[in-house]
């Protein structure tokens, strides 16, 4: 590993088994499905994936198993340019694996087994680990691995020059002494509600939402961006709010539409772009994501959202 990078994604590496149904089954039901796909996926290696295909130089850093799971998540990534050397296999354990049922609306049911994700634990963080934190422009978390390790990596990244995204998924309490230490909180609607006891639904006024977030502000938080599917992203900070609207488009499946937009949001911030551009940019890079089938495989390309704005335009 060189450091030939500028985007570092620190996260889990799953692989996806996609059931689609007309609807979600019921307690003790048994559907009919219309189909089964497998993709690779898992929230940090979908990240790198979408920051590699938008041409960002990316490195990952995650756990496999030795697996034919573990061996076709690193290949996959590695066809898009990402950088692998840190991501290893742990012995004895099987790859990450997620189970996702998907509608005909294009609502999806996850469930996630950790599996080699739960290896990589905070001691993992030394030398080459902690140099790549160093150098990198940019540096993506998650929280499907060990919160230890999520803290561990805030730490060392207060003690680099690059700008830290935390990605709030799966929805979980945050320690408070983290907001200060984030540069951008990227929570949906529902990880907000979590994080700030408030119950807000999806046709809540934008006012409710900013205030909500707000409470994130004075805990500590400097910048709070709320990702609103098709209403597109909020942003709040302690001093205001702005809302970037989603261009409406037919959904075929929202599984890894929050990815597509931290991804996009870290491209544009590593190329120097100012927050009122690097938004946009992610709104719209999500908003083609869902228009596609699978995870990685719905990560659009820097092309592909360049025309998109081009049209709305």
């Amino acid at each position: 590993m060189q450091n030939e990078f500028d985007i570092l994604v620190i996260g889990s590496l799953n692989m996806d088994l996609v059931v689609t149904t007309p609807r979600f089954p019921k307690p003790g039901e048994t559907l009919r499905g219309t189909g089964f796909q497998h993709h690779c996926g898992g929230k940090g290696a979908n990240q790198a994936y979408a920051a590699a295909t938008l041409g960002a130089k990316v490195a990952m850093m995650g756990r496999v198993g030795a697996d034919s799971f573990g061996e076709s998540l690193r290949h996959n990534l590695e066809t898009r340019g990402v950088d692998t050397a840190l991501t290893l296999n742990a012995p004895g354990v099987p790859t990450g694996t997620a189970l996702i049922t998907v509608d005909e609306e294009g609502e999806n049911q996850i469930i996630i087994v950790p599996g080699a994700n739960a290896q990589l634990t905070a001691r993992c963080l030394s030398d080459r680990e902690a140099n790549a934190i160093q150098v990198a422009k940019l540096i993506l978390l998650q929280l499907e691995i060990p919160s230890e390790t999520v803290e561990k990596a805030i730490q060392q990244a207060q003690e680099s020059a690059g700008e830290l995204i935390l990605d709030p998924a799966p929805a979980t309490k945050l320690p408070p002494a983290w907001l200060s230490k984030i540069d951008y909180l990227t929570p949906n609607l529902s990880e907000l509600s979590l994080l700030t006891g408030r119950d807000l639904n999806p046709n809540a006024p934008l006012k409710e939402i900013a205030l909500a977030a707000r409470i994130l502000c004075e805990q500590g938080a400097r910048c709070i961006i709320v990702k609103l599917g098709p209403r597109g992203a909020l942003r709040v900070d302690e001093r205001d709010s702005e809302i970037y609207p989603a261009r409406e488009v037919t959904s075929l499946d929202s599984t890894a539409a929050g990815d597509s937009f931290n991804a996009a949001f870290a491209v544009s911030l590593s190329k120097g772009l100012p927050i009122e551009q690097a938004i946009p940019f992610a709104v719209h890079a999500a908003t083609l994501s869902v228009t596609k089938s699978g995870a990685q495989s719905s990560m659009p390309s820097l092309s592909e959202v360049e025309a998109f704005i081009a049209k709305q335009t």
